[in-house]
């Protein structure tokens, strides 16, 4: 006879003696693929749950039935990726955020007031290079943007950096598009030396290559969209800490009172692509080697590629990331501009868009994007190595290549 409808359910005894129960003796891979946590106690299930609830109720007394009150103070969709993430960097906690933007211009809109000083790198996404320079006009915070490339760079880091002045040290590391290397152990020890926080933009880098944290960073931040995700269909952002201190603190106030928070389907989407993260990531780095390596044999482009011996900044990526150099790299055509936008044209296999970090190959003339005010070279093209087979990758570019040399 089956139970009445109204009958207890059964109860469930989480599994206190699974590997996922200690999370340190795990390889950050295998965090990954497991979402951060081990299968439902109560559901059994094993892929996290997401739950689309914009508000959550309360008992007759008015208190709170779970964590969470409203979806823009915490929605339950938000941890597990935070707590992920967390893990992966090593760092104390994560927030999740809108888009990459939200998250980095929280940085500069929490933790810098009037009369700071804050050191940036000139070579950086342009978006955030133009977003800075309009704030440090409009709030009198002054922004001094360096050639900080490793490893004639790193002296001028380090002398921009003020003792008592300097707020913030902002790194891009490696940078966007031009793929320069900063050393962060270095600004890292000038930054604290000074009294400064350090954040590191480490989106290219992702916590498979490196960790910045374990190198002196307070704060990393990710623009989600890319790597973390994966699949070029979800836009996010994020911040790991590598300390619960007052900047955390001012942190969260910022994003629950402005409200730059990540929808709840967009953060399991993104939970979801970082289950992938290593297998991803490092098959794209080993095709970008492959590819880096065969173009740098021809005389009609420079490549750009911290995993090159020829990069100005290897020794020092080689010192501060680990396993590969990440899969985005640049060509110059030696040829110009119009040169590049013809090789660009006849490409099939790449595709012509922004973005990157997706599982399919693209390519961008960063110029064009940016304007004629942009420090990016007019005969530059960016590519983001994707998860195709790298001979079809190869006879696509060395085609469009022959083709516009002859």
């Amino acid at each position: 006879m089956p139970p009445a409808i109204d009958a207890a359910p059964p109860r469930r005894v989480p599994c206190d003696n699974s590997p996922m129960s200690d999370p340190h003796r795990l390889a950050p891979s295998t965090l990954a693929a497991h979402a951060g946590g081990g299968i439902d106690p109560i559901t059994g299930a094993i892929v996290p749950a997401f739950q689309p609830s914009t508000t959550y109720a309360r008992n007759p007394d008015y208190a709170l039935i779970g964590p969470a009150d409203y979806t823009r103070d915490g929605n339950p969709t938000y941890p597990p990726a935070e707590r992920l993430l967390a893990q992966l960097e090593g760092g104390a906690e994560a927030m999740l955020y809108a888009s990459g933007m939200a998250a980095a211009t929280a940085v500069f809109r929490a933790l810098c007031r009037r009369g700071d000083h804050v050191v940036a790198p000139l070579a950086q996404y342009w978006g955030l290079r133009n977003w800075l320079r309009r704030f440090g006009a409009e709030h009198g915070i002054e922004v001094e943007l360096v050639e900080c490339a490793a490893p004639a760079g790193t002296d001028a880091l380090v002398k921009a950096i003020r003792p008592g002045k300097t707020r913030l040290v902002w790194l891009e590391t490696p940078a966007n598009p031009t793929w320069d290397v900063v050393d962060i152990a270095a600004a890292a020890h000038a930054a604290h030396a000074a009294g400064a926080i350090l954040a590191v933009d480490s989106t290219a880098a992702t916590p498979v290559f490196s960790r910045p944290i374990e190198l002196g960073a307070d704060l990393v931040m990710h623009s989600a969209t890319k790597y973390l995700n994966g699949h070029s269909d979800v836009l996010a952002g994020a911040l790991v800490t590598a300390k619960l201190d007052d900047a955390w603190a001012a942190l969260h106030v910022q994003r629950r009172s402005e409200g730059a928070v990540l929808g709840a389907f967009e953060a399991w989407l993104l939970l979801r692509g970082m289950r992938t993260l290593y297998a991803r990531v490092e098959r794209q780095a080993a095709t970008a080697a492959d590819l880096a390596a065969r173009l740098e044999q021809r005389r009609d482009v420079r490549v750009l590629y911290p995993g090159l011996a020829s990069h100005p900044g290897h020794a020092v990526a080689a010192r501060q990331m680990h396993g590969g150099f990440g899969a985005m790299m640049s060509v110059r055509l030696n040829a110009g501009r119009a040169a590049a936008l013809a090789v660009c044209a006849r490409l099939g296999v790449f595709a012509r868009a922004t973005s990157l970090g997706g599982v399919e190959s693209l390519v961008e003339h960063r110029h064009s994007v940016e304007g004629a005010d942009t420090p990016t070279p007019d005969d530059l093209l960016r590519l983001s190595i994707g998860l195709e087979h790298p001979d079809d990758l190869w006879r696509d570019l060395a085609g469009a290549l022959d083709a516009v040399g002859r």
